[in-house]
């Protein structure tokens, strides 16, 4: 089952590591759904973004148990795919 692009790529994630990471490495992550395979997330950037992706990491990070006043809920686990892009490319986020 192959999705859109758009729904591969759900949107990047902003954080100071990344921010690092895309300057440092030219490594950029993203949120994916828990079905993406690498394949996919591979294309699913070069069409949206026009550019060459180099490798592809995933992790799927699991949910936290959270405590509220009516107990105890848990957030749910979701996939970061994180992308290298070619040296000669870059990626624009904002």
């Amino acid at each position: 089952m192959t999705l859109h692009a758009t729904h591969i790529i759900k949107r990047p994630l902003v954080t100071e590591k990344s921010t690092w990471e895309s300057t440092a490495r030219n490594r950029y992550s993203f949120l994916v759904p828990m079905t993406a395979r690498k394949p996919d997330i591979k294309t699913a950037v070069e069409e949206l973004y026009k550019v060459r992706v180099v490798s592809v990491a995933t992790q799927v990070r699991k949910g936290k148990d959270k405590r509220t006043k009516h107990g105890v809920i848990n957030t749910g686990s979701w996939k970061k795919a994180t992308v290298e892009v070619h040296p000669d490319d870059k990626i624009e986020l904002f």
